[in-house]
This record gives structure tokens, sequence and C-alpha cells, in this order.
């Protein structure tokens, strides 16, 4: 076997990919490590090693090692993709259907409109402000006193979704706060701001007239509260896409690093043949 590995080095999670790149590429094993305050070169080495060692592998049975995210911080990589390109392959790797990406991150969102071979034909992200990210979500559960798990199952049982502002993080953090001090369910607030994420990731896909279907991608992509807060505005702002979570679509980055790494390898030694 062909053995490549993908490294998708993100502001909260560091997820590698180990795959087998054959004429049918396979996932050999997917690791989702939160960085936390620890030194992500060496979380990096380490995780990496742990994850060949876990399947009796060397590092120099590996064909190619790919990095994508935050790159600079993976030790020993024989190459380096964007994080839209690698997220784009990745998720047509899932579902080869698929049109356009939505990159539901950490720090911010990226829609990207797909052509023939999961190449990015053109794309769109949210500005500098946090309110549309993970980061800030994650900071708002902080503050109300539940976990990124909850934050999801929670939203689904809200009656009466809170408004919060769409345009700083700042504001809807201080929203937030309002809220609560006004009693107000934590559901209904969660809701909200899975509201506001929604409809910033809408006006981006209004804005790039996409196709369906959209594949949802990245670390939120795993909250079935956010997912379904998209597919309600949809309706609510008559927008008809077909949406879905990929399988795997945390480490959408990761997997389609590891495809190109496979790929470029191989051009390689078709070019020095």
């Amino acid at each position: 076997m062909s053995k490549t590995l993908g490294i998708d080095v993100g502001s909260s999670f560091i997820k590698m990919a180990l795959m087998d790149y054959s004429e049918t590429p396979q996932i050999i094993d997917l690791v989702n490590e939160k960085i936390r305050k620890r030194n992500p070169t060496e979380l990096i080495a380490k995780t990496m090693d742990d994850l060949l060692t876990r399947h009796g592998l060397k590092y120099e049975d590996l064909i190619y090692v790919a990095s994508t995210g935050e790159g600079e911080q993976v030790p020993r990589k024989r190459g380096h993709f964007y994080s839209m390109t690698s997220h784009a392959r990745g998720a047509y790797f899932a579902n080869e259907r698929v049109r356009t990406v939505v990159d539901l991150g950490a720090l911010f969102c990226r829609v990207m409109t797909l052509e023939q071979g999961a190449r990015v034909k053109n794309y769109a992200m949210t500005g500098q402000c946090a309110s549309g990210s993970g980061q800030f979500l994650e900071n708002i559960t902080r503050y109300l006193g539940i976990t990124m798990d909850d934050v999801g199952p929670l939203s689904l049982t809200s009656e009466d979704p809170a408004k919060t502002s769409g345009i700083c993080a700042v504001l809807a953090e201080t929203d937030v706060i309002n809220m609560v001090s006004r009693g107000i369910p934590t559901a209904d607030i969660i809701k909200g701001i899975h509201l506001s994420i929604a409809r910033r990731v809408i006006k981006l896909l209004r804005k790039l007239k996409v196709e369906s279907p959209v594949a949802l991608t990245g670390g939120l992509a795993r909250n079935v509260g956010l997912v379904a807060a998209i597919k309600e505005s949809l309706v609510e702002m008559n927008v008809e896409l077909e949406v879905f979570p990929v399988e795997r679509g945390y480490a959408a980055g990761a997997i389609g690093a590891a495809l190109w790494g496979g790929f470029r390898h191989y051009k390689l030694l078709e070019g020095q043949a």
C-alpha cells in the first residue's frame, strides 16, 4: 500500500488523516487532537509518532506527508496545500456529487464552488469579525457553562430563539450577557446564535450564486443545531439548495491534503520517468 499523511493545523485542533493512496483511496485512521495550551509543533510531532506506531509504521513508510492550514508548524513535511484546496478535495472524496463546500472553521467561514476534479473555481469568506466562527461559539458556551458537545442538541430544543447581533462578536457577546441577566433560556440563546451564523453562511452562498449539493465541512459541521439552523434559514430566506454535512467533515482538510499529497507524489514520479 502507498500510504500518505495529511495534517491540518487549525487554531483549536490538529487533524491528521492516514490514507492508503491507491486506485481507490481509503482512510486508514483519523486523529482530532485539541491544541489547548500545548506547543503545536511538539504536539504534531508526538501525535504523528503515536499514529504511525499504532499502525506499525515508520515515517519512511509514507510516500508523502502534506500539511494544510498553519502548515509551517508541521515538521518533516514534503509539501503544503492551501486550506481551501484541501477542504474541497476532502469534501469531494466524501461525496463526488458535491458542487459547493462550506468550511465552518474556528476563525471564519468559507464558501467554495468546485469545478471538475474537486478544484476550487471561486470562493468567498466572512470578514475578520469572529461572530460567525467556531471560536466565538466556543467562547459563548464557556460563559453559559455548557460544552460544545451540548450545543447542538440543546439548540434543537429551543422554542423561542433569541435575536443576537450578527455584525460584531463583541456586540453579540454583550447581547448574550444581557440575555442571561434577563433569564432567557440557554437553548433559546444558542439557537439565536446558530441562526445568526446560518444567515452569514447563506449570504455567502447567495453572493457566489452556488449550485447544489452543498457540503458542510470543518468542526462546526458536526454541530447538529447549526446544521438545522442553516436548513431552516434557507427556507426562511427562500433559497433552494441541498445542504448536508459530509461524513468525517471535521477532518476534510487533512483528508484532502493526504489525497493531494499522493497525487503530487505520483506526478513527480511521472516527471522523472
